[in-house]
């Protein structure tokens, strides 16, 4: 299975079973993702190299205005979508085998992980997986260390506070925290979205 099979088939799975095409196919784009994460780890690199090496990781999916401080580190990178203005901070793990977009403008603190994959509870078929996309909206905040897990949608404007395990979807203007997060505060007026 090639790259864009894959991808076909992740946009309608339920399921990848161990040793299956598809289970394949994610190890050889993890090998890919891991040497173009390395060359953007482990070298000093100008804005615009970093730029260069996310499109190649991406496959083009990464917004104007993109800044990231390495080290990043993906399992597909071909389904990483990025939009415009997004800062992601150090250490970051992007598992996007299933999907991980992130919205216009959004802030990624250091050693956010973003997990779209779970594996079967079932011990006999716990190599296998079932994978789930990761959607965030314009604006968000995510704290420092957060987890935010498989199928998670996050509304626009929301802040994840640092730390934080995001199990459910976050609603717009939401700011929520804790393990398992839990949503703490509105940003409903203009004043609380601007501090």
């Amino acid at each position: 299975m090639d790259k864009d099979g894959f991808l076909e088939f992740i946009r309608h799975a339920d399921y990848i079973e161990a040793g299956s095409e598809a289970h394949s196919a994610m190890h050889e784009l993890s090998e890919r993702a891991r040497r173009i994460t390395d060359r953007i780890n482990n070298s000093y690199r100008t804005k615009a190299e970093i730029a260069a090496l996310m499109d190649e990781l991406t496959g083009g999916k990464v917004g104007e205005g993109f800044t990231l401080f390495p080290p990043i580190y993906a399992d597909c990178g071909y389904n990483l979508h990025i939009g415009t203005n997004v800062f992601v901070n150090s250490g970051c793990c992007f598992q996007d085998h299933a999907g991980v977009y992130i919205g216009d403008g959004s802030m990624i603190g250091h050693q956010v992980v973003f997990a779209t994959l779970n594996h079967d509870p079932d011990p006999s078929k716990r190599q296998s997986m079932i994978p789930r996309p990761i959607r965030v909206g314009k604006n968000v905040w995510i704290g420092s260390h957060a987890t935010v897990l498989q199928g998670v949608s996050i509304g626009d404007n929301a802040v994840i506070a640092a730390g934080a395990v995001v199990i459910k979807d976050v609603g717009a203007n939401t700011v929520v925290a804790g393990v398992p997060a839990r949503p703490v505060k509105r940003l409903d007026s203009e004043t609380d979205t601007k501090r």
